[in-house]
């Protein structure tokens, strides 16, 4: 029996268009999603990127429900360094107040990596060579904090966060959004404040992480569903998984660990058909990667006419290989060695095309193939 199966959307903007066609975009998908099957619909929250237009989940969420009516809905994930406890409670209260029992609250702590990137610039871990665990390839490790420390995204953090502030420990985050979920806060002299909309909401918090570092051990810890991303990290999968697992204490959430692990994926009716709409995916990785933010989704033809050059073959090389591309049948095979080697209990798919009619048609032939 196949395990259930979800959508990481970004809302991507391609070579050409606008954040309103995305959006727009957004919007179709979701409803195709709901209609082929699929147990949930997240969407990321990315800043400062010119090809993402997935920014605000919350905002997102809310116009995703105005035209669904049973997909789970999520954020994949609210970056907790970026806003307060109150207004991230107050957000998804004000969802479930109008759309109830329906949102997944997932949490990052993105906004929190940022300070520690010049301590792993100052004592680097030590080179991991590729492997393949069980049919699963494990590559080397991509790390993110000579983006992270850049003057680049010191100008970015000092948007996003107001003149003096500094993100919050994670623990506290999470501990001051539960305590607004079940409310009243009260402090030393019996003062009370409530979120209103947000204490009683019936959400479900996961958190989500790219190794096993504080994240996972949080998640198991507090016994909360933890997602853990192949797509963004795949090298650090089976660590965050393990991580969890170690860290786990049953909750009255959960009884027993409970993972959900992302892939990228895209599916056409043959192999060699999707291997020519997954193209331009390296192109977009690329840009990534070097730090220039991620660039509107590449067509075919300027994937086509870019001169690779080896470094920058080498620099996607993990992402590429990673990335499940081929017909229904030979994506739903690699998701479930993905599933076996992790013990996923859930899936979380994330689709990049240049045409939007192939990225609904890849969704729904996956949707087929896994559900029978």
């Amino acid at each position: 029996m196949s395990v259930p199966l979800s959508i990481l959307d970004l809302a991507p903007i391609i070579a050409g268009g606008t954040a309103g066609d995305a959006l727009h975009r957004t919007l179709d998908l979701a409803r195709h999603a709901e209609q082929a099957g699929y147990a949930r619909y997240w969407v990321a929250e990315h800043h400062f990127t010119p090809g993402v237009a997935s920014s605000q989940p919350a905002l997102l969420l809310g116009q995703i429900a105005a035209v669904t009516s049973r997909i789970r809905l999520g954020s994949g994930a609210v970056q907790t360094g970026h806003q307060t406890p109150l207004s991230i409670v107050e957000q998804f209260g004000l969802l479930d107040a109008l759309y109830p029992g329906r949102f997944d609250l997932g949490l990052g702590r993105s906004g929190q990596r940022a300070k520690e990137a010049v301590k792993e610039l100052a004592t680097p871990p030590p080179p991991a060579e590729e492997r393949v665990v069980d049919g699963l390839l494990i590559p080397k490790p991509f790390s993110f904090a000579p983006i992270l420390a850049s003057a680049r995204s010191a100008l970015f953090g000092k948007l996003l966060h107001l003149p003096g502030s500094q993100p919050p420990d994670f623990t506290e985050v999470l501990d001051q959004i539960e305590a607004l979920l079940t409310g009243p806060v009260t402090d030393d002299d019996g003062n009370e404040a409530r979120a209103v909309p947000g204490e009683g909401a019936d959400l479900q918090i996961w958190l989500l992480g790219s190794s096993g570092g504080e994240s996972a051990q949080v998640a198991g810890a507090r016994g909360l569903p933890f997602a853990a991303n192949y797509h963004v990290a795949p090298a650090k999968v089976l660590e965050a998984v393990e991580a969890y697992r170690a860290a786990f204490r049953p909750s009255a959430t959960l009884a027993q660990p409970h993972i959900m692990v992302s892939a990228d994926v895209v599916v056409a009716p043959d192999d060699a058909t999707a291997r020519e709409i997954a193209e331009p995916f390296g192109l977009w990785v690329h840009s990534i990667r070097t730090g220039a933010g991620a660039i509107p989704f590449p067509s075919p033809h300027q994937s086509a006419a870019h001169a690779w050059t080896p470094q920058q073959r080498d620099l996607v090389a993990d992402r590429l290989a990673t990335q499940f591309v081929g017909s229904p049948q030979t994506v739903a095979t690699q998701l479930r060695t993905l599933q076996r080697v992790t013990g996923a209990d859930e899936l979380l798919v994330t689709t990049m095309t240049y045409d939007h009619t192939d990225r609904v048609r890849s969704f729904e032939l996956l949707a087929k193939e896994w559900h029978g």
